[in-house]
């Protein structure tokens, strides 16, 4: 595997961020975020799943025919060790957080489901909801952020919600008006920079409060 790995000035431990992209690989607004991570203190990696089949080829629409034609259980497997790698690096306190942007959301909350206890935060956007049945499998705090617009998503909200009440789990969820599936991505029509920049603000607050 491929990733890219920024770390904060000094010598650590820092708490950790996994940054998972999209559906068209480790491009590089997504290579953007993990730096932004750094910037506030976090040790960052965000993997390329696309790594298999030779990583990221530079256009994202390329990235997306890439990513198609992997076997998703094994691109998944293969980002869920991207977690684990960087929850036990020698710069990674220990504790770890995860977020994810579009298929990227959806692997945050799923990998919230695998590592359960081993995960401390999760932070998707607008990232499609777990199995029901595998929710009380979630022991991190998860910040879910949300479009306004994002039919698909968004219905699988209300029964994500339900079971990680009905887990204990503790979790807050954000919806932004006038946004589009994507409205973090400044590189492209869909980018809303008002929401963009305040869910970034509460991430970051999220994970410097449950990651220290």
């Amino acid at each position: 595997m491929r990733g890219y790995l920024v770390q904060p000035s000094g010598t650590g431990p820092f708490p950790a961020v996994l940054v998972v992209h999209e559906n068209r690989g480790l491009n590089p607004h997504i290579e953007d975020v993990a730096r932004r991570a750094a910037v506030e203190g976090f040790v960052a990696l965000a993997p390329d799943g696309l790594s298999p089949i030779g990583g990221y080829p530079g256009k994202d629409d390329d990235g997306k025919e890439m990513q198609r034609s992997l076997d998703g259980k094994k691109l998944f497997t293969d980002l869920l060790n991207g977690a684990k790698f960087l929850k036990s690096h020698e710069l990674s306190n220990g504790k770890l957080g995860v977020t994810g942007f579009c298929y990227g959301g959806w692997v945050t909350n799923q990998i919230a489901v695998e590592m359960g206890g081993d995960l401390s935060a999760g932070v998707p956007f607008y990232g499609r909801a777990p199995k029901t049945e595998e929710v009380s499998n979630i022991k991190a705090k998860m910040m879910l952020q949300c479009a306004s617009d994002d039919e698909r998503v968004n219905a699988t909200m209300p029964d994500y919600e339900a079971a990680l009440r009905a887990a204990g789990v503790s979790h807050q969820t954000y919806v932004y008006t006038d946004t589009k599936h994507g409205f973090h991505n400044n590189s492209t029509p869909r980018y809303n920079e008002q929401a963009a920049k305040l869910a970034w603000e509460r991430t970051v607050a999220f994970f410097k409060e449950n990651l220290a």
